[in-house]
């Protein structure tokens, strides 16, 4: 079945209707296919409870505020909620918005409306503003757009604006796919809310002639760092001069990266790495270690590496200054089953060190993926199996003969587990696997406000039907505490983006989930 039919949705729904009027209210997303015959709601609501001594990682001053900035909450990438308690599960109210795009980033900017890039196949990344109440639109704007290179499946492009972040000024900086570094800024024109292109950079004399970038993050002190996914560029520019500098790994770079006070954490399909930059902004190898990779790409991953964007965290519960640069970077290795790999930051290790901390594996020989950047809790790591998803494979009827993504009972394999770091530093241990939970491709996360882990989940129906539910589970016990359904049929297939937790003024707090056919949106009644 050709791809482009498979993910028909990212190409039927009428471009006029996101070119329209610039704000338009929000229509709810349409169910489609056989209804379901699982409960719209199982489980009981939760009792916040905190998780004690979890520092919030330190503050890049040129980001949004964590944890608002990128879709892994922070530039320490660790896709938690320190000081946000989400939804309970208390009366949930739902709610959607039909754009025919699937936003796999949102943040927040300093007004509490939600800043997301949200594509198609046919025209690529754009902007968009919403209104964190309601998900009516108040702002869009098309990002440049070149088709990807002959031979890139278009359902696993990580370049041209999946990635982006919120700068402090309300501004988005993405890295697009005519292979520019463009920031955009929120206007307001009588009332209108609005973007604008307020600088652009070009990185391409540090770029080799095909090489696109997945991702730009700036360090602490405000120079642009970029990565290029083809030929493992890692580059660095000043925006103060426009210059830059790079060198080229030879590996793929497909997966975000996280960066420091101490450098930058990138990993390709070879090997972890620690970066600085030097006086002429060359960045420099401080080290690298190479993880287990049996070569093959699993079902559910984007290449044969690693499927995490690197997670930092501390050693100890709460460190003695959050100035203090990261102990540890975790992430998944390739091997079959997955490793859980921590390694130890420090430029040089102390006698008797060794740089890998632990290296555990995660669930089933033949069934283990994850193409998402792993949780971390304090001293505690949150791995998903993502293994099985795979969108050309799944198909449900609009009722128009239209294919999109959808259930025939090929739900991704089960699994999440949670591994703590001893609190000595030597080795990890397995806290719980949870062997019931499906999460597809959703990037979770942990909100250690109210003790809870959010995901999303695609659950095999008796009657053929294509429900998605978001999911809470207890970060003690692995445990599921509540499931609540959110649609069915393919438009609610979140298709690897990433939820986001995020307050209106005035109101609760809220989960938003971008998904094939526009966001999706849960919280307390």
């Amino acid at each position: 079945m050709p791809l482009a039919r498979v993910l028909g949705v990212l190409i039927a729904l009428p471009f006029a209707l996101v070119l329209a009027a610039t704000a338009s209210a929000a229509q709810p997303l349409t169910p489609s296919g056989p209804a379901p015959t699982l409960s719209a709601s199982m489980g009981k609501a939760a009792k916040a409870d905190p998780v004690p001594g979890v520092t919030p990682p330190p503050q890049n001053p040129f980001m949004a505020p964590n944890p608002k900035n990128n879709v892994h909450n922070d530039a320490w990438m660790t896709d938690n909620y320190a000081q946000l308690s989400g939804p309970l599960g208390r009366a949930p109210e739902q709610f959607s918005t039909t754009i025919g795009r699937d936003c796999i980033t949102l943040t927040f900017d300093s007004k509490g409306r939600l800043v997301g890039t949200c594509t198609d196949l046919s025209h690529g990344p754009a902007l968009y503003l919403f209104d964190p109440q309601t998900l009516d639109t108040l702002a869009f704007l098309q990002l440049p757009y070149v088709p990807p290179p002959a031979g890139t499946n278009p359902a696993t492009n990580t370049t041209g604006g999946a990635y982006f972040y919120l700068d402090n000024q309300d501004r988005a900086v993405v890295a697009t796919a005519d292979r520019q570094i463009n920031v955009y800024a929120e206007t307001d024109a009588n009332g209108q809310a609005g973007f604008e292109q307020v600088a652009s950079y070009d990185p391409t004399p540090c770029l080799p002639p095909d090489e696109r970038m997945p991702s730009v993050l700036p360090d602490n002190q405000g120079r642009l760092w970029f990565i290029g996914r083809t030929h493992g560029t890692v580059g660095v520019l000043d925006p103060s001069t426009g210059k830059c500098n790079s060198i080229v790994l030879g590996e793929e770079i497909e997966n975000s990266f996280a960066i420091a006070k101490d450098g930058a954490y990138i990993v390709s399909d070879t090997a972890q790495y620690k970066f600085r930059a030097g006086a002429d902004l060359k960045p420099q190898v401080i080290w690298r270690a190479t993880y287990r990779n049996d070569g093959q790409q699993k079902v559910g991953q984007f290449n044969a590496g690693s499927g995490t964007t690197p997670t930092l965290s501390w050693a100890g519960s709460q460190p003695s200054s959050t100035s203090k640069g990261p102990d540890y970077v975790s992430i998944t290795d390739n091997a079959d089953p997955l490793d859980v790999v921590v390694y130890r930051t420090a430029d040089k290790l102390q006698h008797g060190q060794k740089r890998v901390v632990c290296q555990v594996p995660v669930f089933s020989k033949g069934a283990s993926a994850d193409e998402n950047s792993l949780i971390s809790v304090g001293q505690s790591l949150i791995a998903e199996n993502n293994a099985g998803y795979d969108l050309t494979q799944w198909n449900d009827q609009l009722g128009d003969g239209t294919q999109i993504g959808g259930n025939l009972g090929l739900v991704s394999s089960p699994g999440m587990m949670r591994i703590d770091v001893n609190p000595d530093g030597r080795g990890c241990k397995t806290v719980w696997t949870n062997n019931k939970v499906r999460t597809p491709s959703a990037v979770s996360k942990g909100d250690s406000a109210n003790g809870l882990v959010y995901t999303y989940e695609n659950l095999s129906d008796p009657s053929g039907a294509d429900p998605w539910y978001w999911t809470a589970i207890d970060y003690r016990t692995g445990k599921i505490v509540w499931r609540q359904q959110a649609g069915y049929g393919g438009l609610f297939n979140n298709h690897y983006a990433g939820i986001a937790l995020g307050k209106a003024r005035g109101g609760n707090p809220t989960l938003y989930l971008g998904g094939i056919g526009g966001i999706m949106a849960l919280r307390d009644g």
